[in-house]
């Protein structure tokens, strides 16, 4: 398994029971495959640089994880198709084992 990041945001005025499904669905998609989450960084609202659909604020959260590289398609599909997530980016982290 290699190690991923992955960062996104959702939108600020989301309750707390939509993020959670967010939170939910996106942990078991990337455990389907046998992966592993290592840790989640909740790093809370941050100014946008520019507006995104009208959003000026977004609520972000930094998610490390170890999966397979067949299981990151899978995952990119979910988050494409999530409508409270706006933006996501999945980075492969060379410097962790």
């Amino acid at each position: 398994m290699k190690a991923y990041e992955l960062l996104f945001f959702v939108n600020p005025s989301i309750n707390d029971e939509a993020r959670a499904t967010v939170m939910k669905r996106i942990e078991t998609t990337i455990t389907t495959d046998s992966g592993v989450v290592d840790s989640v960084e909740e790093w809370g609202k941050r100014k946008l640089a520019y507006a995104i659909d009208k959003l000026t604020d977004g609520d972000y959260t930094l998610i490390n994880f170890h999966a397979e590289p067949t299981a990151i398609a899978e995952l990119d599909r979910v988050l494409r198709i999530m409508d409270d997530v706006v933006r996501f980016m999945i980075v492969r982290r060379d410097d962790r084992a």
